[in-house]
């Protein structure tokens, strides 16, 4: 599981790092509205997997948390922050 976020937060790093055109990812980076933005979609992203869990409908569970991860792991990156610090938590937690 941890592979599969480590090469999902390297991609997000490497977005940041070159900013390429046409990316979903840079224009979060490059948003006049930047932070917030992603802070916005957040939230949203946690409505609609609210819902999502009161329909019952696993598939649109999975899209919706997997929409929350990707925005969380952006959000860490915009902060400075690795996936590790991430990590390190959640296994504090176990």
């Amino acid at each position: 599981m941890s592979e599969v976020l480590e090469e999902l937060f390297d991609v997000i790093e490497d977005r940041k790092r070159t900013l390429p055109e046409n990316s979903y990812t840079t224009s979060l980076f490059t948003a006049e509205k930047g932070e917030n933005e992603v802070l916005e979609k957040l939230g949203e992203e946690c409505t609609e997997l609210v819902l999502a869990a009161k329909d019952d409908s696993h598939e649109e569970i999975a899209h919706e948390g997997a929409d929350i991860v990707y925005h969380l792991l952006v959000l860490l990156s915009m902060k400075e922050m690795s996936l590790d610090d991430l990590l390190e938590e959640l296994e504090a937690r176990r």
